[in-house]
């Protein structure tokens, strides 16, 4: 112990000699076993990041994209045929439809098959004229709340602007009690009735109720004419009784209305 004390490079000497071989080799495995468990933990980390937490972002991760259900819920809605449209589109289509409907409503109040019972009264002739200007005369005994008195307006406008140069036209509404006594000479129970008189006022014959447009017609050529007869002189179809006209007083005794 002195001699190695003395010795100024003892301690230099000695102190390698603490790195024993037995020392090494236990410490060759310490280290060995180190880089097992640091391996173990690469293992376990890149284990782990292979499931990655799916609230962050991975710039390995290619992103989703959603398929497109447009066209395929427009090919469902077409193949089950019941379109749905939006509830503008469908008030727009109801405002346009309803203009054209009333548009359509006044446009056939104006043409032939628009024609009112008042529309053949005004343009019909006054009686007594009709009477004395020497041409045959077809008389139609009608009233306002007739149906079908109504219905054949049309058919009667029609044929009286194809024969008015020839014929006469006279319209007499059973509700003004002034016509009360051509209503019995004529003996008018069911109305219409078209009374069909010649070029001395003398009648031919007479068609009552509806009756196909082809029955006035040929009664209304043959008077054109000059006919000794009408080929429908007895002639009756539907028609409205007279006995419920609604009797009022008289506004104008020259109406021939």
């Amino acid at each position: 112990m002195a001699r190695v004390a003395s010795n100024p490079f003892g301690l230099h000497r000695f102190r390698p000699s603490f790195q024993s071989p037995r020392f090494i080799q236990n410490q060759t495995p310490f280290h060995y076993q180190n880089n097992n468990k640091t391996r173990r933990f690469r293992s376990i980390s890149i284990a782990c990041q292979t499931n990655p937490d799916p609230t962050e972002p991975s710039s390995t991760e290619k992103p989703v994209v959603e398929p497109d259900t447009s066209n395929e819920a427009s090919s469902s809605t077409v193949e089950s045929g019941s379109p749905v449209f939006p509830n503008k589109v469908i008030n727009k289509q109801i405002a346009v439809v309803s203009t054209l409907a009333a548009l359509g409503l006044f446009l056939s109040a104006r043409l032939d098959f628009g024609v009112s019972l008042k529309d053949l009264s005004v343009a019909a002739l006054p009686y007594e004229q009709a009477l004395s200007n020497g041409k045959p005369t077809v008389v139609e005994f009608y009233a306002d709340w007739c149906e079908v008195c109504r219905e054949l307006a049309p058919d009667v406008y029609k044929v009286e602007k194809q024969y008015k140069d020839r014929v006469n036209f006279v319209m007499l509404n059973v509700d003004n009690t002034k016509w009360e006594q051509e209503i019995d000479e004529f003996g008018v129970e069911g109305i219409p009735h078209f009374a069909f008189l010649d070029k001395q006022g003398n009648e031919e014959g007479n068609v009552v109720g509806k009756l196909p447009r082809q029955y006035l017609l040929e009664n209304v050529d043959a008077l054109a004419r000059g006919e000794a007869s009408i080929p429908h002189a007895r002639v009756v179809g539907q028609f409205s009784s007279a006995e419920a006209r609604k009797v009022h007083r008289i506004v104008d005794p020259r109406s021939h209305g």
